[in-house]
């Protein structure tokens, strides 16, 4: 079943000065989930269209829907990673962290991908550890890769370093044994 995440814009996009939408503004304001909001220029799903009416402009927030399916692997990055842990709500969520150049992140990806399609109740992620990336890996606490990171309830519960494929196997059964009993 596909989790989807609907972005609203915030109401401060609306100038009190002029009592409607102010072309000025060109952002919208994502909720961080550290209860304090976060406004950015550029959100890699949100996108705004500025329409002339008379003699006035109107700005609208066009927001895309984020979809994670299970059984199968889901590519994020740095903007669009919390709020599909967000959206996972119950569900366990495995993280691989990975780069581009990396030789044992190759050779685990395929199994990576096998893993997905047996757990239909975790949502697999993967994080390109790129340079536009580098703040999520460093708020992750990444030292190497592959590292695979599962979380539950927006917290990591368990880490997996390098392509351990049992390793990884075994950390996911840990967590979705503690979530069922808990």
């Amino acid at each position: 079943m596909p989790l989807s995440l609907r972005l609203a814009p915030s109401p401060t996009a609306l100038s009190p000065t002029t009592g409607g939408f102010s072309p000025a503004k060109k952002q919208c304001r994502i909720p961080s989930y550290s209860g304090v909001a976060t406004t950015t220029r550029r959100i890699g799903f949100c996108s705004l269209d500025y329409v002339k009416r008379g003699d006035s402009s109107v700005v609208r927030c066009s927001l895309e829907t984020v979809n994670v399916s299970v059984g199968q692997v889901t590519e994020v990055d740095k903007d669009t990673f919390w709020p599909i842990v967000k959206a996972a709500g119950e569900k366990i969520v495995v993280l691989d962290m990975y780069t581009q150049w990396c030789g044992p992140c190759k050779v685990i990806a395929p199994k990576y991908k096998a893993l997905s399609e047996k757990y239909e109740d975790v949502v697999f992620l993967k994080l390109d550890c790129n340079p536009e990336n580098r703040p999520l890996a460093k708020e992750l606490g990444i030292r190497v890769v592959p590292t695979f990171k599962i979380l539950k309830d927006n917290q990591v519960v368990k880490e997996v370093t390098g392509a351990k494929y049992d390793d990884l196997v075994a950390a996911i059964e840990t967590a979705r044994s503690a979530s069922s009993s808990g």
